[in-house]
């Protein structure tokens, strides 16, 4: 049934939930969760607000701090924010979204990995206002009984509506009964913390369903979900991922974040602003009306960007100098060309794959299209400005300078 028409709040509780649902996939249900910020607003009871996370990598990405951004902007209206970390059920395994059972981990490995997570979440929480909680504590105590109890909320033909279940029964994959626990687990973790609020990635969405329903089951008010996107990595195409080397670490050195921020294209710019900046709708509506309109350039609302999350992560003297060095760096007129550049002859219409060979840049056409999609391949301009090339299949005319990286220089000219 579709909800009732939107709860009227107060002028500045509305700002707030314009904040909090921004870059949202998805607020279950919106009215309740519009009614539970009224409630809170007029009681001056602080909504307990819920995000798990399972130690499974020693470090943060980019893509983890989605939901801390997030956690962030409830604390700062003074919401109450619990950063659960799954030590328990990391020792299970999670195949969400996954083809095939992710490992379990050891206790040892869980418990290297907690205590690391503990050590970078505070680089964007606020230490003095999140509640750490470890779901060993409720689960682990739980009797044969409780667990019983537990799995009689929900059917095998429930769990089988989960995407990644229900593919690996049609293709025939095996599924063990220790993993239809997990959903349970992560479920009953919202009962323990009596959870108004949970947030997660889009692809926790059953397994967040399933927390409400067990609140329902055990007398409590349902918890609301606000779901968030996966970040897209560095190549625009898929997550961000460790494995697919598409990745910021949080951890990096301060040149690394940044030169990686400066290398995204204008669009996965934006997505990035709404995840992961602290500015403002308001300040967002205005930065994406300004590069509509061509009164702010991509490379300097990139820049601004690459700042402020540097920033989060060192210091904002330490980003400042690395701003400033990668500006020397990729400014041509302060970093200067040689005057006496090699000189590379090419057809018309070759695309910029084949240029790229032919100046000797890259041994390989897969190493060339890396280069080139990664950022790495920039057109001179007479004026000195720089333009980078990020389309393999680009055809190429006319005479101009290529640079690949920060000092290889060759000077193209067209024979056709």
């Amino acid at each position: 049934m579709p909800e009732a028409e939107d709860i009227t709040l107060p002028a500045e509780l509305e700002k707030q939930f314009q904040e909090l649902v921004r870059g949202a996939v998805e607020v279950l249900p919106t009215n309740e969760f519009r009614r539970k910020l009224l409630e809170a607003y007029q009681s001056g009871r602080p909504l307990r607000v819920k995000a798990g996370f399972d130690p499974t990598a020693p470090d943060l990405h980019l893509g983890h701090t989605v939901l801390l951004q997030k956690m962030r902007q409830f604390q700062k209206f003074g919401h109450h924010v619990l950063f659960l970390i799954g030590d328990y059920t990391a020792m299970i395994g999670d195949p969400t979204g996954k083809s095939e059972t992710r490992k379990p981990l050891s206790r040892a490995e869980v418990e290297q990995n907690a205590q690391t997570y503990r050590e970078q979440v505070f680089k964007i929480l606020d230490p003095q206002k999140t509640e750490v909680v470890f779901n060993s504590k409720w689960l682990a105590p739980l009797q044969l009984e409780d667990i019983l109890r537990l799995t009689a909320n929900y059917t095998v033909a429930r769990m089988l509506e989960r995407d990644d279940f229900s593919a690996r029964y049609r293709a025939g994959q095996p599924i063990s009964l220790v993993e239809f626990m997990y959903p349970l687990l992560q479920g009953y973790d919202s009962v323990a913390l009596q959870a108004d609020i949970e947030l997660g990635g889009s692809d926790q969405k059953f397994n967040l369903l399933v927390g409400r329903d067990l609140q329902v089951a055990y007398g409590q008010k349902p918890q609301c979900l606000l779901l968030m996107p996966l970040l897209v990595g560095l190549d625009g195409k898929k997550k961000m991922s460790k494995s697919l080397g598409n990745y910021i670490g949080i951890q990096e050195p301060p040149s690394e974040i940044y030169g990686k921020l400066m290398s995204i294209s204008d669009d996965l710019m934006l997505e990035y602003y709404e995840l992961l900046s602290d500015r403002s709708v308001e300040e967002l509506a205005k930065l994406k009306e300004d590069l509509q309109r061509g009164m702010l350039h991509p490379k300097e609302a990139k820049a601004a960007l690459a700042l402020e999350i540097t920033a989060r992560f060192s210091s904002e003297r330490e980003a400042q100098e690395v701003a400033a060095e990668w500006q020397r760096i990729h400014n041509p007129k302060a970093r200067g060309i040689p005057t006496e550049l090699p000189c590379v002859e090419y057809k018309s219409g070759e695309n910029l794959l084949q240029v790229v060979r032919s100046a000797g840049f890259a041994p390989s056409n897969s190493e060339a299209r890396r280069m080139i999609e990664q950022g790495a391949i920039y057109r001179i301009g007479e004026d000195g400005s720089e333009e980078p090339l990020t389309d393999y299949k680009l055809a190429l005319s006319g005479d101009w300078i290529l640079r690949a990286g920060k000092r290889r220089f060759v000077r193209l000219k067209c024979v056709s």
